[in-house]
């Protein structure tokens, strides 16, 4: 049997419409990776808080529920969450409640049931609780992992009683603490790592490493580890006091004998720095205060900025000349920044606009890859739900994501890989609903 020409035509016009439209339902039935949000809502009876959980598409970045999720987070007001490097492990930090049911959490009125409850990933994105440990001091507030995934950190906001503070500043009677814990590489499992330089009165080891008083956040960088904290008398990060960090055994070291009072770029102290980042080599801070400019004769005035630092000498942060930048005018209360795969662009989530009417939204800043001076992007700022908590990229670098707590969304954009800028999703709004108020957010590329 012959075909005719026309024939022979259509069946290969036929055949390559359905290779084609197979290719494209295989893209865009692919999952690049999971995406989870922590939340305050109460997974009944237990009282505790929850994790969401969505497949992101690879093609799209639209985000689908899980079936499963939301799962209990283990314990009340979970306020962070992390994945340890490998992507089996999935580690949430629960709060507690303050005596009067709040989440709250302060020296005169801590927090009690604090945890921080283990997870492994399993298929389909699937959490499953594993086990439950306990931070050494009260209210705790921050977590971390180091790069290879070995040690686990805690920031305590208030060290256990009778804590040798003055090894973090002299007659110091009050201090923070970091609980270090190692991470069993198989199950996940975590253990306590004592202090080596610090002995109990009873001649026991000590299972915490102080820290200043009033710490906000901390972050590794490199072979240190620093805490942003703030003075007497202020609770807004002020200072970074840095050590020595051996990733072999999990120990810290007293690398500077005080504190580094930071300067805020216009010849002033720093004075509400809310985060502390490190990523491509550099450290960046938040400061939440105002932050006046003048550029060829006009002054511009801005409610919060960004810092950048290089790490120096026994963890010494140098400020990047030149570097202090402002947020955007149109923006306000930063609360969280990442710098993206490629450490091309830096991205800053906002809780306010100019005014609380005005909206939440992300400013978007190109890095010099000479000098590391920011600058900001020219479709800056772009908008995002109510109120965003966190930020994050998606495990294939194509997708930015906030989790909102003003209208329990999360939200989601598209990263422009040339010039950073964030555009519209073309198959959905964006807009994703949560069951209930954001805490948290973190995203795993596991998906086997």
């Amino acid at each position: 049997m012959k075909f005719r020409k026309f024939g022979k035509t259509a069946l290969t016009a036929a055949l390559s419409s359905a290779i084609v439209f197979s290719l494209s339902s295989c893209v865009q039935s692919f999952t690049s990776g999971y995406l989870y949000v922590t939340g305050t809502v109460t997974a009944t009876p237990s009282g505790n808080g929850i994790i969401s959980g969505f497949k992101i598409d690879n093609n799209t970045g639209k985000l689908t529920a899980i079936h499963g999720l939301p799962v209990s987070s283990g314990g009340a007001n979970p306020v962070r969450a992390i994945l340890a490097p490998g992507g089996r492990f999935v580690y949430v930090l629960n709060r507690g409640i303050n005596s009067t049911g709040g989440a709250d959490c302060s020296t005169a009125n801590p927090c009690t049931n604090s945890n921080v409850t283990q997870f492994v990933v399993g298929g389909n994105g699937i959490l499953t609780a594993q086990a439950t440990f306990f931070s050494q001091g009260s209210n705790p507030e921050r977590l971390a992992v180091d790069s290879s995934g070995n040690f686990l950190f805690v920031l305590d906001h208030d060290a256990p009683a009778g804590t040798y503070c003055n090894t973090v500043a002299p007659a110091a009677t009050s201090c923070g603490d970091i609980t270090i814990f190692a991470i069993n590489s198989s199950t996940g499992r975590l253990s306590l790592v004592t202090n080596a330089q610090l002995t109990a009165q009873v001649g026991s080891p000590v299972t915490y490493f102080p820290v200043p008083a009033d710490p906000v956040e901390f972050t590794v960088a490199g072979g240190y580890l620093l805490t942003l904290s703030g003075t007497p008398g202020n609770a807004n990060g002020q200072t970074v006091y840095p050590y020595s960090y051996n990733s072999a055994n999990g120990q810290l070291v007293v690398s500077q004998s005080t504190p580094q009072v930071l300067n805020n770029g216009s010849g002033g102290l720093l004075d509400q720095a809310s985060a502390i980042l490190y990523a491509g080599g550099k450290v960046y801070i938040l400061d939440n205060e105002t932050l006046t400019a003048t550029v060829s004769g006009v002054v511009t005035t801005s409610p919060s900025q960004i810092l950048p630092f290089t790490v120096g000498t026994n963890g010494a942060l140098q400020s990047v000349t030149g570097g202090a930048v402002q947020d955007d005018p149109n923006e306000s209360s930063p609360v969280w920044l990442i710098i993206e795969s490629k450490s091309k662009f830096i991205y800053v989530a906002n809780q306010q606009g100019a005014g609380i009417s005005a909206g939440s939204g992300i400013t978007g800043f190109t890095i010099d890859p000479a000098s590391g001076i920011l600058s900001e992007d020219a479709g800056s700022p772009w908008g995002t739900g109510s109120n965003p908590q966190c930020l994050l990229e998606d495990p294939s670098s194509q997708f930015l994501y906030t989790a909102n707590a003003g209208d329990s969304t999360v939200t989601g954009r598209v990263i422009s890989p040339n010039t950073g800028d964030l555009t519209s999703m073309h198959s959905s709004t964006g807009t994703f609903a949560l069951n209930g108020p954001a805490t948290w957010c973190f995203a795993s590329g596991r998906t086997n």
